[in-house]
């Protein structure tokens, strides 16, 4: 199922309120379900926004792009921390959600993201980095939380046949969110809120601010709502899923795949900044960001159109193009946005300049085509696209260099579903233990930008990029292996 992300709780796990086990679903409410959708597009913005705050901090700080990389270890660290103490709570005590309940355990997980965003105010005042860090930590605690229980949630609210529609939908908003985030984040650091034109630690309290509000906001509109009741009272122990190949070498695969992406995405504004790339100042380096993750939103959406069931495949391909080219507007759009003499304004770069985007949204459609709608054979498809257009932008200059770069965010849209749903497959009644596991590889994005960093302080922020390159051939490796596993499973069938 492309763009799913967790697994629905097992059977015993469904309030007897509801009229159906967790497995089975329960009644579809579009109102549940857009609430649902709003938490994917906010863990989606926040996360996104240490792109924008690693150079930020890392000017402020004066920092190497080490140091500076420990945003994104704080960050991503916190998805280990708290996804093994979750593990070992599961194993020893069942599933703490499943007691919990969880529209509890969602409202619990916001105010906690609130609290770390708020924590950026003082932080900003102490001109601490630490301190920057360790609300860092607290909000990410809150991100971990919110995804173990919203994900499965979405699954559940409707008939499970079309949970992955269900979650592609929830997925395609949390693109959302990681596109206008570099927009929304550069124009209010590095214009709104800076200080007469100049870049200041006090640029950051009121944004924090604003978004620990937006959290508690949500946190409240939640609380208040009447979402169906799944879980409270009950819960299950663990079982041995580390015996399955698949999700072990899928373990690997995601460390390896979202270490990657949080990698690239954490030193484009360094990169594109960079005087043999474009030399362009940070906040409008930050406003092209939206091109790679915006790419990911292009990506998830045409896969989940690809990869899916359909009573007229023959459309696909039409509603894919469609969909790209609208996608491909909205972010041409976005990126128009400026802020300029204390008002918004709307500056779009010559189509000519963009063209060498499109064509490689055009190469990301033809290589939906080759593989076929197959996951595994997408997942190595990508894989090697990726690898190219990284080889590309570490060895080129200019605006080959800059659209290779950004370009990567379409080929790592479908990485987290496909990996994910390769990984559980046959896992059984080991399925959760196994999502579990996998969303503690997350943790990916916590060392590997440390590599990337380490290695641009040595030998340039270009070179840098070989580092993810690594990544890409061992995933291709996975897609494949994953495809001969399944080609034996269907002749056994």
């Amino acid at each position: 199922m492309p763009g799913l992300t967790s697994t629905p709780p097992s059977s015993n796990e469904g309030d007897p309120s509801t009229g159906s086990g967790a497995s089975g679903g329960v009644a579809y409410a579009a109102g549940p379900f857009a609430i649902v959708t709003v938490l994917f597009f906010f863990w989606g913005f926040i996360t996104v926004m240490n792109d924008v705050l690693i150079p930020f901090l890392k000017e402020s700080f004066t920092l190497t792009y080490f140091q500076a990389g420990l945003v994104q270890f704080a960050f991503f660290g916190a998805f280990f921390v708290v996804s093994l103490i979750y593990f070992l709570a599961s194993l020893s005590s069942g599933d703490p959600i499943n007691r919990i309940g969880y529209q509890r355990t969602i409202v619990i997980a916001l105010v906690i993201c609130a609290a770390g965003c708020a924590l950026f105010a003082p932080a900003a005042g102490a001109v601490s980095y630490p301190f920057f860090l360790g609300a860092l930590f607290l909000l990410a605690t809150g991100v971990t939380i919110l995804q173990i229980a919203a994900n499965p949630y979405a699954a559940i609210l409707g008939r499970p046949e079309n949970a992955s529609a269900r979650l592609n939908l929830a997925q395609g908003f949390n693109s959302l969110g990681t596109t206008i985030a570099p927009i929304a984040g550069g124009l209010l650091l590095y214009e709104v809120f800076a200080t007469g034109g100049e870049v200041t630690l006090d640029a950051i309290k009121t944004p924090y601010l604003i978004y620990a509000g937006m959290f508690l906001l949500l946190a409240v509109l939640v609380g208040l709502s009447k979402l169906p009741s799944i879980g409270g009272g009950k819960s299950t122990g663990g079982g041995s899923a580390l015996a399955f190949p698949q999700l072990r070498l899928g373990m690997a695969a995601i460390f390896l795949y979202v270490g990657a992406e949080v990698a690239i995405g954490s030193y484009l504004v360094s990169f594109m900044s960079h005087e043999s790339v474009m030399g362009f100042a940070e906040g409008v380096a930050s406003g092209f960001l939206a091109y790679y993750w915006g790419g990911a939103m292009i990506g998830r959406l045409c896969g989940a159109i690809a990869m899916s069931d359909s009573k007229d495949p023959g459309n696909k391909p039409l509603y894919m193009v469609l969909t790209a080219v609208a996608l491909s507007g909205l972010i041409y759009l976005v990126t128009a946005v400026r802020f300029e003499e204390g008002q918004l304004a709307l500056r779009f770069m010559p189509i000519i300049d963009v063209a060498p985007y499109l064509v490689l949204v055009g190469l990301c459609l033809a290589a939906f085509a080759i593989s076929r709608g197959k996951p595994a054979v997408v997942l190595a498809v990508f894989s090697v696209a990726l690898v190219a257009l990284l080889l590309v932008a570490a060895v080129s200059t200019g605006k080959i260099a800059l659209w290779a770069a950004l370009g990567a965010g379409l080929f790592n849209s479908i990485m987290w579903s496909n990996i994910f749903t390769l990984a559980i497959d046959d896992l059984g009644e080991h399925t959760s233990q196994g999502s579990s596991l996998l969303v503690m590889m997350i943790v990916g994005g916590a060392l590997i930008p440390l590599a990337m960093g380490h290695a641009a302080d040595l030998y340039g922020i270009r070179a840098a990029f070989f580092v993810p390159v690594l990544s890409y051939v061992y995933i291709a490796f996975y897609g494949w292996w994953s495809h001969q596993r399944l080609a034996r499973k269907h002749r056994m069938a």
